[in-house]
């Protein structure tokens, strides 16, 4: 049997990086394929990292491929480690995740001394270019991008931001895939009260809160006059990454009263409940590459209202089956109320992104890269 080995976060780390390996590896599995997740037994330093946990709340599920939390980030001898230890395994070929700057001289040390060994190697590149920007990131990006035979990005604005960087490497624009390893939807009433909510009219600001989320724009488009009279509320479900204060005081500055926060890293099974109850869903993020919350946000069918910057518009048909807008909390309000203004609106866009599931579809993103 053929193997496959992914090096990258996977349970019982947390995040969206843990779920797309795991993800990618069940749908290798699937196609007939042995595979190994090669995780990180320290993937942060404590300093390093901003939120309150990285390892999961609820109890792993049992997966048909095997985890080797293996690689420390910040020991070098590991990654020689690793690296010895792949090609012990002799794979027909290796992924590595490639999302952050950070993680540039690990993975860079284990894909080339891969490379060097004659096992094909190859990048799937989340980011290019970090969101928050550091000294010597350029430097630390194209030291990885040179340690794998070729890549694969998510968007094609990560495949420009990889060429701006280095236009020698081998590069092919893929797409973030739905996620599949997640509940179906719940019934709404069951989820309003597992949330303790009553029925009304919602948004989802869902995920981790960044401050390049754009978080603040969304409750600036909440403070319009029609929209707080009809009573449309925004619900922000996250663990916050930045100040929550910086949010509350401008909660309180705007005198809003239709803002919900869960500041909390949403568990698996308490997804669905949040998509459930929601209306729309809204990612008025200021940078962005790709984001994994539009692809749950199309796994259930509903539609977004995503701003104009990154890989974000490339997934949206404009007031088709979501909306484009600016960063101007203005525009953004507008697009609200025009989509709570018409009675078919959500039923229509919800229709016309669930065509978009195959497209989209974990099959045809394994395909790809296995050719």
């Amino acid at each position: 049997m053929t193997k496959i080995i992914i090096v990258g976060p996977a349970s019982p780390l947390r995040g969206g990086i843990s779920d797309f390996n795991e993800a990618l590896a069940k749908s290798l599995v699937e196609k007939g394929f042995l595979v190994e997740i090669i995780s990180f037994s320290l993937q942060y330093p404590k300093f390093l990292f901003p939120g309150k946990s990285q390892n999961r709340v609820e109890q792993s599920e049992a997966f048909n491929f095997k985890i080797s939390p293996i690689i420390n980030s910040i020991n070098p001898i590991s990654w020689c480690r690793t690296a010895k230890y792949i090609k012990a395994k002799n794979p027909s070929k290796v992924f590595i995740r490639f999302w952050m700057p950070f993680f540039a001289p690990c993975l860079g040390i284990i894909g080339g001394f891969l490379k060097r060994n004659k096992i094909p190697v190859f990048g799937i590149v989340d980011n290019a270019i970090a969101h928050e920007k550091r000294l010597g990131d350029t430097m630390l990006v194209n030291y990885f991008l040179n340690k794998c035979d070729s890549h694969f990005s998510l968007s094609e604005k990560v495949k420009k931001d990889i060429k701006k960087i280095n236009n020698r490497v081998s590069v092919e624009s893929l797409f973030h895939p739905i996620y599949n390893t997640y509940s179906k939807i719940t019934d709404k009433a069951s989820a309003l009260k597992s949330l303790n909510l009553k029925e009304g009219k919602y948004i989802l600001f869902f995920g981790l809160i960044r401050k390049y989320k754009g978080l603040d724009l969304a409750i600036r488009a909440m403070s319009n006059k029609l929209i707080v009279e009809k009573n449309i509320k925004l619900i922000i479900a996250g663990e916050f990454y930045d100040s929550e204060e910086r949010y509350q005081d401008l909660i309180r500055d705007l005198s809003l009263n239709n803002i919900i926060i869960y500041n909390q890293f949403i568990a698996n099974k308490q997804v669905p409940n949040f998509f459930s109850v929601s209306n729309l869903v809204i990612l008025p993020y200021t940078s962005a590459t790709q984001s994994g919350v539009t692809q749950l946000a199309m796994y259930y069918s509903k539609p977004m209202l995503v701003t104009n910057v990154g890989g974000l518009p490339e997934i949206i048909d404009h007031k088709k089956d979501g909306y484009i807008s600016s960063t101007n909390p203005e525009e953004i309000s507008e697009y609200i109320l025009d989509y709570f203004s018409q009675d078919n609106k959500e039923k229509e866009m919800s229709s016309a992104i669930s065509k978009k599931h195959d497209s989209y579809s974990w099959d045809n993103f394994v395909k790809k890269i296995i050719k």
